[in-house]
């Protein structure tokens, strides 16, 4: 039963809320604009804030939907994160769009944050305070991510959870690594 949640986990993140939402609302393909990519940053830099928080929002409640089912199905809690690292893995290679995907931050945010919702004043907070010191939203956003398997371990859980929230946010970095050296050279 495990594999086939984690199989239905990869096919959820395949449902690419970027390319869906900009082809239905605005006609186009997103890959051929901006820098590319699926995601709500691209969309919100060509289209508003409207198509950020849309696609934003749809991507999110990918990693909801996810963790709530792994619930639903009684799955413990790395269970849970394994099938979030399978809707991110889904998000990063759909096989919707040959393999070419987004960044996974939105899938990862909703998921994380049903899985453990104090996490949301840790990375509203954490934001709030890397935002000026650093004046780039992409640093920001991945400096908070750190601060995520650091409260679960604070939070007590399980060290499995811990492991496995650290492993799905290397996979973020590592689908960040391109910006990362962008960003540095600037």
């Amino acid at each position: 039963m495990i594999y086939l949640y984690l199989v239905i986990c990869y096919f959820i993140g395949c449902i690419m809320f970027g390319y869906l939402v900009t082809k239905m609302i605005y006609h186009k393909d997103i890959r051929l604009h901006g820098s590319g990519n699926v995601g709500a940053r691209n969309a919100g830099r060509l289209h508003g804030k409207k198509a950020f928080a849309l696609i934003f929002l749809g991507d999110a409640l990918k990693g909801v939907l996810v963790i709530s089912l792994a619930r639903y199905l009684e799955f413990s809690g790395p269970v849970q994160l394994l099938g979030l690292g399978m809707a991110i893995i889904g998000h990063l290679k759909p096989i919707t769009l040959k393999f070419k995907g987004g960044k996974g931050i939105s899938t990862f945010i909703g998921g994380m944050v049903m899985f453990e919702p104090l996490l949301i004043p840790v990375i509203i907070i954490g934001f709030i305070i890397l935002y000026p010191l650093t004046k780039s939203f992409t640093f920001a956003g991945l400096g908070v991510f750190l601060l995520i398997p650091v409260f679960l371990v604070i939070n007590h859980s399980d060290w499995i959870s811990c492991v496995i929230s650290g492993s799905l946010l290397v996979i973020i970095l590592l689908a960040h690594a391109g910006n990362i050296k962008e960003r540095l050279k600037k």
